[in-house]
Formats: C-alpha cells, structure tokens, sequence
C-alpha cells in the first residue's frame, strides 16, 4: 500500500487556508490594538490614615448595632450566641470583621448551625400607571404615599420599587436588596407597626412620581440559624497589624525600587489621576510591575484576564498605605 499523497490542487488549498487564517489573525491583532489605543488605563492613590487597624479593627460599641455588641459579649463570656435572619457581625471571607478587647485582638464570624421552616410576608409592587387614580366612594381603591407610612413600610416600598421598575428593563436591579422580587418582612416588630399587612392595607402606594399597585403574599422560608464565633488572632497592635497587611495589601514597594519617572506617575495619581493608552510607557510599566498587575500590560486584560475593581484594593508605597483603583476608560471619559 502506498502512502497518501496530496495532490497539488490540495496542497495549494491547504496553504491558502493557512494564509487566510494567519491574516485573520493579524487583523484581529490589529483591530484589538486599535481598540486598546482608544482607551485609557487610569491609576487613582488615596492615602487613608495611618494604620491598618484604624480601618479595619471596629469598636462594636460605637459602629456596630446593639446586637453585634451583645453577641460579642456572649461569646467571650462563654455563652451561645445564634440568630435567625441575621449573619451575626456581617463578616464574611472577603470581608472579615475584626475588634479589640483588653489589649487582645479578635476575629468575629458565624456558622450556620441549623434550619428553620417560617413563613413571611413578601411585599411585590406592580406599576399602576395604566390605572385611573379618580375612584369613587364606592370604590374599595386607596392610595397611600410612602412618606406617610411608617419607616418599616417606607424602607419596604423603597425597595419593592425597586423590583417593579427593573421587571421588562435590561438594567437590572440590586439583588442584594430585593428578594423573590420584593421585599420580605421578617422582622416581627416591622411586621406588627407595618400599614401594609393588615386586612384594611391600602390597594396603592404612591413612591416618589409614580403609583405602584400593592401585592403581599405569605410564603414558605427555609432560615438557617447562625451562632456567632468569636477567635483571638492577635496580642498586641504590632501582630494585628501584620495580619491586616497579609489580608489586604496588594503590593509593597519604596521610592528607590523606582526610576524617578515611575515615581512621577505615582505622584500624579496621588495627586488625582494618572492615565495612558496602550503601549504604556516604561515608567507606567514600572508602576504596574511593581503592583504586581503584569496582565495589564497586554492592553487587553479586561478580555483575557477580566477586570474585577470589587472590594477595597491597597498598597504599600515608601511605609504609607494608599488606596489604589485601576479602570480603563474612553480617552473622551
């Protein structure tokens, strides 16, 4: 048997789709350099006091509400402390909570510990505007404006707004906020001053300059019960300290590891805003290496590698802490 021999015809072909593909490779090449060159990539510093600790070791019993206060105590008193539809202390691995007592520092977090099945009003508004707001006495409609509802229901109305208006609309809405498209009532003295719940609710609520037509259902909730943690990490300012800057500084970095014009961009976003298109320059590229962000440098991260500007980003220049935010923007921006 012999060997498979391509004829000419394929042989010219196949270079001709090898060419084809390598110029669509180059002119994507070129049309995303284009792209980059239409854009800057803008560094902002901030500097924010003088420790890391003043930002992020919290006085429960000034910042904090009532019952983180008391769940702290419990625990360091030996206690149990658990919760129902609320994370005790709000601390989460992107951001931890962290407080002082009698020279000890303490790292304050939850477990879920169970499940509990409840029900709960869910408050939903619809938009009322293809209604007529002329009733008549006989007429069972009533119209009640936000202002006047008790600051339970406000807070309520403001959210479940909220979900009404992103229904049909591409931008969306705070999930966050709003949940099963509404908002839930799960606090048992809201529910008791609420002007909204009862069986003489009003029909309408008006929020600002539209009217909204008010839906409330009770619904199935599976709760899970949290019991707070209350850990010691540290024993003096100088070891929190320490921790805090393995948490959250980004990079870290003096004056002499620079060229003097690297430190002029960093002035100059000090002093507001410093910003290139791309190629960046040597001394922005400095800056950028030294902040341990290599993958801009490509010009095109916010494809490749995904621009993610959440949470609080720091570092670490001549023994200052600075805030730091990088964004690309329009050269019109």
């Amino acid at each position: 048997m012999t060997a498979f021999q391509p004829s000419r015809r394929q042989f010219l072909g196949t270079v001709a789709a090898s060419t084809l593909v390598g110029t669509a490779g180059c002119l994507s090449a070129l049309d995303r350099s284009s792209d980059d060159q239409k854009r800057t990539l803008r560094l902002t510093l901030s500097r924010d006091g003088g420790s890391l600790r003043e930002a992020f070791v919290t006085d429960l019993s000034e910042t904090r509400s009532d019952h983180d206060d008391a769940a702290f105590r419990t625990v360091l008193d030996g206690g149990s402390y658990t919760t129902q539809y609320r994370r005790p202390f709000v601390s989460t691995p992107e951001n931890p909570v962290y407080t002082e007592r009698d020279g000890t520092y303490y790292r304050l977090d939850s477990v879920v510990v169970d499940e509990v099945e409840t029900t709960h009003p869910v408050l939903r508004l619809s938009e009322a505007s293809g209604e007529t707001e002329t009733q008549s006495e006989t007429d069972t409609d009533s119209t009640v404006t936000a202002s006047e509802l008790p600051d339970g229901d406000a807070t309520a109305v403001r959210v479940a707004q909220m979900g009404a208006r992103a229904r049909g609309n591409v931008g969306g809405a705070p999930w966050g906020l709003l949940q099963r498209g509404g908002y839930v009532y799960r606090d048992d003295d809201q529910r008791r001053a609420s002007a909204l719940l009862g069986s003489d609710a009003p029909t309408h609520v008006r929020y600002r300059d539209r009217r909204y037509r008010i839906d409330v259902s009770h619904e199935q909730f599976y709760e899970p019960v949290y019991r707070a943690t209350v850990e010691p990490v540290a024993e003096s300012p100088e070891e929190m300290e320490a921790i805090l800057r393995a948490r959250f500084v980004d990079a870290r970095f003096a004056r002499d590891d620079l060229s003097a014009a690297a430190r002029d961009v960093l002035e100059t976003a000090r002093q507001g805003e410093y910003g290139e298109s791309h190629p960046y320059s040597d001394a922005y590229r400095d800056v950028l290496r030294a902040m341990h962000k290599r993958a801009y440098l490509d010009g095109n991260i916010s494809k490749d590698a995904g621009v993610d500007n959440s949470g609080r980003q720091i570092l670490r220049y001549d023994d200052v802490y600075y805030d730091y935010r990088l964004r690309f923007a329009d050269d019109g921006a």
